[in-house]
């Protein structure tokens, strides 16, 4: 198997993604949605991705694109790392079965489109503060908090770096 080819095949448009969703439904697969930046993939990261895709059968990153990190007011050097490369990080991951870029602020559009089984954020959210839990649960799916690990964060690792 070649790996190299199976990473730009995880990263697709909504089109695709849905198709893609259809035939896992069909194959009786939970699907699982999470979303974030994700502009310096670190520990805290990695495990939050792995205990997420342990919550189903098929894991779907959304992506914030270069744009929507910036609405986001991160940071005027934010993302470090451009779409691209953090697209193939994150589907490079064995893990993940999917990476999908989106442009707005919240991925509320996206989580409609794609109607994943459940929704995961980090604990630093409540259910309720977590964008489309509302929708997901409406239509018989789960949402699912994880535990942050505290001391691993992009901003952190940032800061390190400006240190030196």
């Amino acid at each position: 198997m070649s790996y190299k080819n199976s990473i730009p095949e995880k990263i697709m448009s909504r089109e695709d993604l849905l198709r893609r969703i259809n035939l896992w439904h069909l194959q009786n697969n939970r699907v699982v949605f999470t979303n974030g930046c994700f502009d310096l993939l670190h520990k805290g990261h990695v495990e939050y991705l792995m205990e997420a895709a342990d919550h189903g059968d098929k894991l779907i990153i959304g992506l914030n694109s270069d744009d929507s990190v910036k609405l986001l007011n991160k940071g005027v050097n934010r993302p470090l790392q451009d779409e691209k490369a953090r697209a193939m990080v994150l589907a490079s991951l064995t893990f993940v079965s999917a990476v999908i870029l989106f442009d707005e602020e919240t991925p509320k559009q996206l989580i409609e489109s794609l109607r994943p089984d459940t929704l995961v954020k980090g604990g630093d959210y409540e259910i309720h503060q977590i964008v489309g839990s509302d929708f997901v649960l409406k239509n018989g799916g789960q949402v699912k908090t994880i535990p942050i690990i505290e001391g691993y964060s992009t901003s952190n690792i940032e800061e390190k770096i400006k240190r030196f």
